[in-house]
């Protein structure tokens, strides 16, 4: 499990995002340049892009360290599965 301190930085940078996306809906009926919104679009997605890489470091010091550290083969092969499948989709 993440701290509590890394669990609030991810919550409150999910909520930045969050004023970003609505902003970008402003943009959108404010009818402003396509550019700036795709920039704004593009903040979004790395924003969230640290998020997932966020996660992604707790997930695999945590749990799947977990899984290794067990020594149950079936957990570690279960914990290796849905990364693999989660790298699948990601490159989709």
């Amino acid at each position: 499990m993440p701290t509590e301190k890394d669990r609030t930085a991810v919550i409150n940078r999910l909520r930045r995002i969050e004023g970003q996306v609505r902003g970008v809906a402003q943009m959108l009926e404010q009818d402003r340049y396509c550019i700036d919104i795709l920039h704004q679009i593009q903040a979004v997605k790395a924003a969230l892009a640290k998020v997932e890489d966020k996660v992604l470091a707790d997930h695999t010091a945590c749990c799947v360290n977990e899984a290794i550290a067990s020594g149950d083969p079936k957990a570690q092969r279960e914990k290796f599965a849905e990364l693999v499948n989660l790298f699948g989709k990601m490159k989709r």
